[in-house]
């Protein structure tokens, strides 16, 4: 038996529908739990996130195994999603809980995403700086269930319709050879 060992990533950028509908699909990620991160108050709900008072972002907390797909690969894949140079918002999600902010659980995968962030400042890819926030991982809290899978569960939903499905596509067609059912 092969023994091997998994890693986390924890993202924000927007609505957690977007980023976790994409990184399940990835190759050698082997779950993805929407949740919330970086606020002032233990136990949050979803209502106390979206009204902005608990001070938490919405994140994916992605399980992967470094073997299949590195750290800097699901940063890669985290830029193509998320608009890194909106403070506080993703189209028309606006306010800190939809903040960009790379959560990094070791000083290994900060050092990675600095080097990233410096080099797509630097390539000139967007026109506006890059706002994405890296900050050391706090406590994480899973969404509630309904939340988990929401667009496999619920893909007629209109914000599914009109926000998630736009970017799952784009984020396809990107990254068509590291997804599950390419393999």
């Amino acid at each position: 038996m092969t023994e091997y060992h998994l890693e986390y990533a924890t993202l924000g950028g927007g609505c957690f529908w977007c980023l976790e509908a994409a990184f399940d699909q990835v190759v050698g990620v082997k779950s993805v739990v929407s949740g919330y991160c970086g606020g002032h108050t233990d136990n949050p709900d979803y209502h106390a996130v979206c009204g902005g008072d608990s001070g938490h972002a919405e994140v994916v907390l992605i399980t992967y195994d470094p073997a299949e797909i590195g750290y800097r690969d699901v940063l890669e894949i985290f830029f193509a999603i998320v608009d890194p140079t909106t403070l506080n918002r993703q189209g028309n999600d606006v306010g800190t809980q939809y903040r960009s902010v790379i959560y990094y659980h070791s000083p290994e995968q900060s050092a990675v995403a600095e080097s990233l962030l410096a080099e797509l400042g630097a390539s000139g890819l967007w026109s506006a700086p890059i706002v994405t926030q890296l900050l050391p991982v706090p406590r994480f809290y899973p969404a509630e269930d309904y939340h988990q899978r929401y667009f496999a569960a619920n893909p007629h939903q209109p914000y599914c319709q009109a926000v998630v499905s736009p970017k799952l596509a784009k984020f396809r067609k990107k990254f068509a050879s590291r997804l599950k059912s390419a393999r």
